[in-house]
């Protein structure tokens, strides 16, 4: 386990990190999760080992702290994610970004492009999302007001969730969960789409196969984003078909089997 000072109060993003060559993979997950728990099998593929690999943890989630004080914005997320980056001498590293984790690559892309080298995108939604109550993810939490969440809403998406999600949703501080999913839900400006297309690095959205065809694929692709559908899965697309999404990165990233 290492971690990083990350804000001027001195909030810790901690990762887990896996020695290896050099440049380094960084896996971020999604809104409620951990990326050790979601990303340790993938990292230690075959197809994927031996690569220094950092499985971070945001801040307000797993065992990164989670401030009272933090917007949870996507770029102070990515800002955090930077100097947490910096600190470990991760300079030019390849990111892999689920769902929300996309969110903060893509934004952390287009902020500190030195820090980039290649994205892989995970079924990472590129625009706004209407709050939605019955939802239980980034809409379902998005449609309470903080106050609501706070007092008893919380339990309400516990229960949508179910056991599975709430396993690493109850490590995030409520706070941080509830303002990630609005500033997820919102996007940033300019959005998400828009800053993906403006990038000038190797790009690779995976999506479940039975998804597609992926909305505004075909622009994505003009740009030079390959858009590659995973057979067999669901949204937690590493957790669900762990061998389709361990080639698929490994191609993404460009590693050889």
């Amino acid at each position: 386990m290492r971690s990083a000072v990350v804000t001027p109060e001195g909030d810790r993003i901690r990762w887990v990190e896996l020695g290896g060559k050099e440049p380094a993979r960084v896996y971020v997950h999604g809104l409620g999760s951990t990326s050790p728990a979601y990303y340790a099998a993938s990292a230690t593929h075959p197809l994927l080992a031996g690569r220094r690999s950092l499985l971070v943890d945001l801040l307000g989630h797993g065992h990164s702290d989670r401030p009272e004080h933090f917007g949870y914005t996507l770029e102070e997320h990515a800002d955090a994610l930077a100097a947490a980056l910096t600190e470990a001498g991760a300079a030019g590293a390849e990111l892999i970004g689920h769902s929300m984790g996309g969110a903060v690559v893509i934004v952390l892309a287009a902020r500190h492009p030195h820090l980039v080298s290649r994205l892989v995108l995970v079924d990472s939604g590129l625009d706004p999302v209407l709050p939605a109550r019955a939802a239980a993810g980034v809409s379902g939490i998005a449609s309470y007001t903080e106050e609501e969440f706070l007092a008893g809403g919380w339990a309400e998406v516990r229960d949508r969730a179910g056991a599975h999600w709430w396993a690493t949703m109850r490590l995030a501080g409520r706070t941080a969960l509830y303002r990630s999913a609005v500033h997820r839900a919102a996007g940033p400006t300019p959005g998400l789409r828009e800053l993906l297309l403006e990038l000038k690095i190797p790009r690779t959205y995976l999506l479940p196969e039975a998804d597609a065809p992926f909305a505004g694929a075909d622009a994505l692709r003009a740009a030079g984003v390959a858009v590659v559908s995973v057979p067999d899965c669901g949204h937690n697309i590493m957790l669900d078909n762990p061998e389709a999404f361990a080639r698929a990165t490994a191609t993404a990233l460009g590693d050889a089997f």
